[in-house]
């Protein structure tokens, strides 16, 4: 069983970024710059925006965080994400999710200019993904894409399942899996809690990605020998035994499903570091204005 360690991986695709960055340098350019915007103090926000931050300094780039409270007019919001439209040394820029109940993420969103929208989320960016033209690819997807492509893992005509179908991971997942690319060529069945007789779906998989949100919803039992698990999960449990009082665990019951496994990912430390990698990868496209609209 093969562990695929994410943050190893991380730390090798942000040193290749590094050296495409002092390139940039070199030339006498200014660096990638990417602005993130953080509302409230949602304690996971919090921790991904830093990681973000923390990732641009290792790579070389510059890193602007807008922090605003979560009492913000949606108005107000809208005129920061106009302004980071608008500055020529910003090349990307995210607007971190989830916001408070009453502003309308849907608004936010089409709001951002798609040439920096290197989270990927942007209907425009989506719809140029799934008619397999050039696009900034949602950056939780195109993390799972490298890992299983890093570790020599092949995609085409493996059986995939996808467990979750939220529009930031399961369903551009599906689509990517399934275009006829270096990556794709997968037959991929959509499934989600409701599914009837999930098990005997799960159980079919080559590659299994369990994206839905609940801790440890894939036991041992669902899946068969050999599969390839890719746990996109991160959730809160309590555990007194931690000074912390919670670990975090996946979506995948981890010590049922690995002994199964040809290939796993952990939480954390599998997909998590390799979400924020593909942002890095994203706005140094963008900063290259490798994709034209």
């Amino acid at each position: 069983m093969v562990v695929l360690d994410g943050k190893a991986l991380s730390t090798t695709i942000k040193n290749e970024i590094r050296i495409e960055v002092d390139k940039i340098i070199a030339q006498g350019d200014r660096p990638p710059h990417l602005a993130a915007v953080l509302v409230g103090n949602n304690p996971a926000s919090e921790a991904y925006v830093g990681n973000k931050v923390r990732s641009c300094e290792q790579v070389g780039f510059s890193s602007t965080l807008i922090r605003r409270p979560e009492t913000i007019s949606e108005e107000e919001l809208l005129k920061i994400v106009l302004d980071l439209n608008l500055d020529p040394d910003v090349d990307g820029f995210i607007v971190q999710l989830p916001l408070p109940g009453h502003i309308n993420e849907e608004k936010v969103t089409l709001a951002i200019d798609p040439r920096k929208d290197v989270d990927g989320f942007h209907p425009l960016n989506f719809g140029r993904m799934a008619q397999g033209l050039p696009a900034y690819l949602p950056a939780t997807p195109q993390g799972v894409l490298l890992l299983l492509e890093r570790n020599g893992i092949e995609t085409s005509g493996q059986h995939v399942v996808i467990v979750g179908r939220s529009n930031i991971v399961g369903t551009p997942l599906g689509i990517l899996m399934s275009r006829k690319d270096k990556m794709g060529n997968a037959t991929v069945t959509m499934t989600r809690s409701r599914t009837r007789d999930l098990a005997a779906e799960t159980r079919r998989a080559d590659i299994l990605v369990a994206a839905i949100g609940i801790p440890n919803f894939i036991t041992g039992d669902m899946v068969k020998e050999g599969v390839v698990v890719i746990d996109v999960g991160i959730n809160r449990i309590e555990d007194s035994s931690r000074k912390s009082g919670f670990r975090l665990v996946g979506d995948v019951d981890y010590d049922e499903v690995a002994p199964k496994s040809r290939a796993i990912t952990p939480v954390p430390g599998g997909v998590g570091p390799m979400t924020v990698t593909a942002l890095m990868l994203n706005t140094l496209k963008a900063r290259k204005k490798e994709i034209r609209y």
